[in-house]
C-alpha cells in the first residue's frame, strides 16, 4: 500500500500490473487502484497518481457522497422491475436486439452497463428517473449488443430508435 497527500489528507492506493498499454486509476469502493503496464517503473507511476491528487480526493468524495444519499428498498426495485418489463418488451421488439439477461443492480459508476456476454445490467437509481430516461438507458446498452463501443455507426443506432437521446443524455448527466 502506497500513500500520497492531499491537501493535508493522506490516500492509500496500490498498484496492480497487468498486461495492458496505459497507465489509468480506478476508483472502486473507496479503494484507489493504479493499472499499470508491466514495463513503467514504479516513480513514473508515484508521479502520476501524485498528478492526480486532486483528481483522485475528488472522485473518492463523490463516492462517499454517492454513497451516504439515498438507501433504495425493495419496493424502489419492483418499481423499476415494473417499468423495465414495459420499456425492454418495446425496444427489443422494435430493434430486435435481444440480451442474454437483464437485471437491476446498485451500480455507482455508470447508469447501465453491457457485458460481452450480451447481459445487460441497469442501475436501480434509475428508479427515480423520468421514462423517457430509462428508456434511452435501455436503448443505449441495446445498442451495445451490436456494437460494443460508442463509434458513429453505435450512436447512428441510437438516434434511429430515439432521435432526441442527446437531450435525454444531457438530462441524465446534469441530474446524477
Amino acid at each position: 500500500m502506497k500513500v500520497i497527500n492531499y491537501n493535508g489528507h493522506n490516500i492509500e492506493y496500490h498498484i496492480e500490473y497487468k498486461r495492458i498499454k496505459n497507465l489509468y486509476i480506478q476508483i472502486k469502493d473507496h479503494e484507489v487502484i493504479v493499472k499499470a503496464p508491466k514495463f513503467l517503473r514504479e516513480n513514473y507511476i508515484d508521479e502520476f497518481v501524485n498528478k492526480k491528487a486532486k483528481w483522485i480526493y475528488t472522485k473518492l468524495n463523490e463516492e462517499r457522497q454517492v454513497q451516504e444519499e439515498r438507501e433504495y428498498t425493495e419496493e424502489d426495485y419492483i418499481n423499476l422491475e415494473k417499468k423495465l418489463n414495459i420499456i425492454c418488451k418495446d425496444l427489443i421488439t422494435e430493434t430486435k436486439l435481444v440480451p442474454n439477461k437483464i437485471r437491476i443492480r446498485n451500480i455507482k459508476y455508470a447508469w447501465g452497463t453491457c457485458s460481452a456476454n450480451k447481459n445487460i445490467t441497469i442501475n436501480l437509481k434509475l428508479v427515480d428517473k423520468t421514462d423517457e430516461e430509462i428508456k434511452y438507458v435501455v436503448l443505449h446498452e441495446l445498442c451495445h449488443l451490436k456494437y460494443m463501443n460508442h463509434s458513429n455507426r453505435f450512436w447512428n443506432l441510437v438516434e434511429k430508435y430515439m432521435p432526441n437521446y442527446k437531450e435525454i443524455r444531457k438530462k441524465l448527466k446534469h441530474n446524477r
